[in-house]
């Protein structure tokens, strides 16, 4: 990979807009003492989510991953105890916040048995006691390949089951620690043997160094192991001690990376260079419905 800084095209400016609901979920956040990994992972569209649509991804299990990927800003260490009570107040933040769909998302937590799984499961099952209309997405590690933790998951029945393939299978060393690309397509294919009913979704990063036959390949990898929701977007280097970005991939090559996804069978695809992993997260899985589901389209 070439470590040269490549200048930042004009599309990827973001214009920042603090409204009052941004000001409103930055200080719920802080009130109830929450991570999201909208402000952990430097997103880019924070200010259009919090502030225009008023939803947000809760990270929870802590806001220290106990591994160092080359591509994210969460920060690595040691991780602290599990708080017990943390389902109960992301419910508590979901139900404030009035929201439709929520994403729950973690850090890597190699340093508990079952990954972290129990509580992704428990947060799943808090919300819907406490806001029953509230669909809810988990976007989960790959709990190190373990049946029994992504069985504790699907169990407690999330909306859509989601896991980052995040780059093609040649750059996964270079990019994903202690990750492999195997494992992740067969987490997701587990996901949907333990509930073939299930929704799965992943994600990849453009700008990596992948070619575009890659990136194609990898979408038929994913599709072959029953994901039915891809997201595509632009690598964008969080510090200067991160991979560089290698190439910026235009609007229009994402645009025709969406057609393809299409084409070759994924039910919705959003591709753009700012497109992240819970990006329009609620309106893609109407999308999705509507799709998929013809009964649903009698009941709008």
């Amino acid at each position: 990979m070439s470590t040269e800084t490549i200048r930042k095209p004009d599309w990827l400016k973001i214009q920042l807009n603090t409204t009052d609901n941004f000001r409103y979920l930055k200080r719920l956040m802080r009130e109830e003492r929450l991570n999201t990994v909208c402000e952990e992972a430097r997103c880019p569209n924070i200010h259009e989510c919090w502030g225009e649509h008023k939803t947000a991804t809760f990270m929870i299990l802590g806001d220290t991953c106990t591994r160092r990927c080359r591509f994210c800003a969460v920060k690595t260490g040691l991780p602290g105890a599990v708080d017990v009570r943390e389902p109960e107040r992301v419910a508590e933040s979901v139900r404030k916040m009035d929201l439709r769909h929520v994403v729950i998302t973690m850090v890597n937590r190699d340093d508990l048995k079952d990954g972290g799984a129990s509580l992704v499961a428990a947060t799943v099952l808090a919300i819907r006691e406490e806001a029953p209309t509230c669909t809810v997405e988990v976007l989960t590690s790959d709990f190190l390949g373990n049946d029994a933790s992504i069985r504790t998951v699907m169990d407690s029945k999330p909306a859509i089951m989601s896991h980052n393939l995040e780059t093609v299978r040649r750059l996964t060393r270079q990019v994903r620690s202690r990750s492999d690309y195997d494992r992740s397509l067969r987490v997701l294919a587990v996901a949907r043997q333990i509930d073939p009913g299930s929704v799965t979704k992943s994600s990849l990063m453009l700008g990596l160094g992948e070619s575009l036959r890659e990136v194609e390949e990898s979408m038929d990898d994913l599709l072959h192991h029953g994901v039915s929701i891809l997201n595509l977007g632009q690598y964008l280097q969080p510090t200067r001690t991160h991979l560089p970005v290698q190439r910026y991939w235009s609007p229009e090559e994402f645009d025709r990376l969406g057609e393809t996804a299409l084409r070759k069978g994924f039910a919705h695809c959003d591709s753009g260079p700012l497109v992240r992993s819970s990006y329009h997260a609620g309106a893609g899985y109407e999308e999705y419905r509507r799709k998929m589901h013809p009964l649903y389209r009698d009941q709008e």
